[in-house]
């Protein structure tokens, strides 16, 4: 059984007023579930739950697992909350919407919005890449535009991928997972619970102390673009700032996608933080001026 699972609530158990339907999914740091609440409406629950620092005991409390694990679990714990807290005033229609989070069983939740739809993810692996640039643009645009507001609230988000992108009909795209949120002008030192996903996590995330930035999401940005085009991760960054042996997009895939779209995804994959762009509106202008990205705001391939 996996750590999830054995870490996971049970079917039916109730947690401030909403009932626990089935998990949806988990990792390091957190459960995610879906769930009901009073009005039988469906609700996503994601629970803090660092299976590394804590396990459940008795009437369902999460305990950290050792004494000295007891202050990182509580420091986690802390983090999760306010970010919780500040999530609920970020509204964008892609951005996947927070409507309360609470205390319990010794650890944190958060509530959102349940959506119809396909996870990134899986669609490509479905498709195994060769994404159309139709829906690339009906995709990044609007997932960039919500990346600007996140940015401008003074946060990072530390950990786009294709794993938390959610497409709901039409491909209009929610950016999902905040646990790796943290607060602008921090070095690595001060990110207790680091997330890294190799392929998507650029160099100054790895590194301690690295300083991280907006030009830290639009790496893995333009990772998560790629990874649509060729179905298949990245190499990660420890790998390409030793030996870069991955081709430019720009010849890579030249064939088959426009050469400002593929321009873009190298600029963004820069493995040097400071030849990336630095700000989200710069990739965002770029992929604007794309005609074959701009020209139709809504794919029809998700449906």
């Amino acid at each position: 059984m996996s750590k999830t699972a054995d870490n996971s609530l049970k079917k039916g158990t109730t947690l401030d007023g909403y009932t626990i339907d089935s998990i949806l999914g988990g990792g390091g740091f957190s459960i995610v579930y879906l769930a009901h609440d009073k009005d039988d409406q469906k609700v996503v629950i994601k629970e803090y739950m660092p299976s590394r620092l804590a396990s459940r005991g008795e009437n369902n409390e999460v305990k950290p697992t050792t004494d000295t694990n007891i202050e990182r679990f509580a420091h986690g714990r802390r983090l999760f909350f306010q970010e919780a807290g500040t999530l609920i005033n970020l509204k964008h229609p892609n951005i996947v919407n927070v409507i309360n989070f609470f205390r319990a069983n010794g650890t944190v939740y958060m509530v959102m919005d349940y959506e119809d739809g396909v996870n990134l993810q899986s669609y490509i692996r479905k498709h195994s890449g060769g994404l159309s640039e139709t829906l690339i643009g009906a995709v990044f645009i609007p997932l960039l535009e919500g990346l600007e507001l996140i940015h401008s609230s003074g946060l990072l988000h530390l950990d786009i991928k294709p794993g938390n992108i959610h497409l709901c009909s039409g491909a209009n795209p929610l950016l999902l997972d905040f646990g790796a949120v943290h607060e602008m002008m921090h070095s690595r030192q001060f990110q207790p619970n680091q997330v890294i996903t190799p392929g998507f996590s650029p160099i100054e995330q790895l590194d301690p102390g690295g300083y991280v930035g907006p030009w830290t999401d639009i790496y893995a940005i333009g990772a998560t673009i790629r990874a649509c085009i060729e179905g298949t991760p990245p190499p990660p960054s420890t790998k390409r700032r030793e030996r870069d042996t991955m081709r430019p997009a720009i010849n890579a895939f030249k064939k088959k996608y426009s050469t400002e779209l593929l321009e873009a995804i190298d600029w963004a994959m820069e493995v040097d933080p400071m030849l990336r762009p630095q700000k989200v509106e710069s990739l965002l202008n770029k992929l604007k001026s794309i005609k074959s990205l701009a020209q139709n705001g809504v794919s029809k391939e998700v449906e």
